[in-house]
């Protein structure tokens, strides 16, 4: 399985942090791109480094090379995920403005009918925002937003990172114990 991870300039980028640290563990391989806006996130929000978070990924790309080869539909991949995903961002993939490597890469996912999953981090939400959400599920996409649920009785931050991230594994059909599910 080869995924992209997209780090755009939204806060959660430790939801993005995350998800690499556990597609390691998992073997799986990463392409990632990590905009301008968002190393200034990490180094704001986490204690970590975004040469850390880079050294997570198999593959890093420019947000300005458009040439990468991640857009190309001729290059294979088989989920892009845009974590987190700004309103800019968004708007950028839902109007096919192509303009960077992430909305590039996005565009590519869903005009070659990949899985794109989306978690937008931000509240509240416009109606634009909402419309852009739509426009992109009526296209495939998979919108999940980081809203995590209580009735796994989290006990940390941690858990509630986790949950997305566990939601994200089950959407992409990998087996994990991120929290616990539903149990009636």
């Amino acid at each position: 399985m080869k995924i992209v991870v997209a780090i755009t300039g939204a806060s959660g980028v430790i939801y993005a942090i995350r998800l690499l640290e556990e597609l390691k563990k998992a073997g799986i391989e990463t392409h990632l791109v990590i905009s301008e806006i968002a190393e200034e996130i990490i180094s704001h929000e986490t204690d970590y480094s975004v040469e850390y978070v880079n050294n997570l990924a198999d593959y890093t790309y420019d947000e300005h090379d458009l040439t990468a080869k991640i857009n190309s539909g001729s290059f294979y991949f088989d989920t892009a995920i845009i974590i987190p995903c700004s309103m800019k961002s968004l708007s950028s993939i839902s109007n096919g403005y192509a303009d960077n490597t992430i909305s590039r890469v996005a565009d590519v996912t869903l005009k070659e009918r990949r899985r794109l999953i989306i978690v937008p981090r931000e509240t509240p939400l416009r109606t634009v925002h909402l419309e852009n959400m739509t426009r992109i599920s009526r296209e495939g996409g998979i919108i999940l937003p980081a809203m995590p649920a209580f009735y796994h009785n989290p006990q940390s931050i941690d858990d509630q990172i986790n949950f997305v991230i566990g939601k994200i594994f089950d959407i992409l059909q990998i087996n994990n114990n991120l929290f616990t599910k539903w149990k009636q």
